[in-house]
């Protein structure tokens, strides 16, 4: 029922816990383009049936949600790991470094943490729950801001690079992406070149 996407936010607004942050990623497995990780405090009791995991929406009701969840948050942010330092510290060392800065960045401190999986270095009580995106509904709204503010990105990156299907695949492993660096070669500082992808990138062509 998705009334259980309420379940972990009642239970630590019983035992006192007033400012309650979501944690999420998108970004983490995809061959291009950044991490990006969104903190969200939702205003105490507050309801919309609609907010669900991120990929379980279409991506034009992930929009209007945006836009609602901007606009009814006591606090928000967003944080971008690019590619390049994605490659210096590995897609997990990023997920938690943005994590971490997500939080310093909102304008109120929460007093607990609900986070998709990882575990972050904080002075805030916290929680890490698998699948969280699927259980509570600040992490399900931090996931549809980062991915919709990540979707936007890789369709500017696509009016860049328009050989490469970015709009369609967001940088992520398909088919069509695999074609197109092998045709194409591989973009410097948007692809991750530390990534095992399917082809040797190191002996592949790259872009200028």
């Amino acid at each position: 029922m998705k009334n259980n996407m309420y379940l972990y936010e009642s239970r630590y607004l019983v035992k006192g816990f007033k400012t309650i942050a979501g944690l999420d990623e998108v970004g983490r497995g995809a061959w291009a383009g950044p991490v990006v990780v969104a903190a969200v405090v939702l205003p105490p009791g507050y309801r919309n049936d609609k907010i669900n995991d991120s990929k379980k929406l279409s991506a034009a009701m992930r929009e209007k949600l945006f836009h609602e969840i901007i606009k009814n948050a006591i606090t928000y942010s967003i944080n971008w790991v690019f590619p390049k330092d994605v490659d210096k510290m590995n897609p997990k060392k990023a997920t938690i470094y943005a994590m971490e800065q997500a939080v310093n960045d909102l304008s109120v401190k929460p007093d607990y943490l609900l986070i998709d999986f990882e575990k972050i270095n904080t002075d805030i009580q916290s929680l890490s729950i698998t699948k969280g995106d699927e259980k509570s509904i600040s992490i399900a709204a931090a996931s549809i801001v980062a991915k919709h503010a990540r979707d936007e990105y890789m369709k500017k990156m696509d009016k860049k690079y328009p050989s490469y299907g970015f709009d369609k695949h967001k940088g992520y492993g398909t088919v069509a992406h695999l074609k197109a660096i092998k045709k194409y070669g591989l973009i410097p500082n948007f692809h991750r070149l530390s990534y095992k992808l399917p082809i040797n990138a190191n002996s592949g062509k790259q872009r200028n």
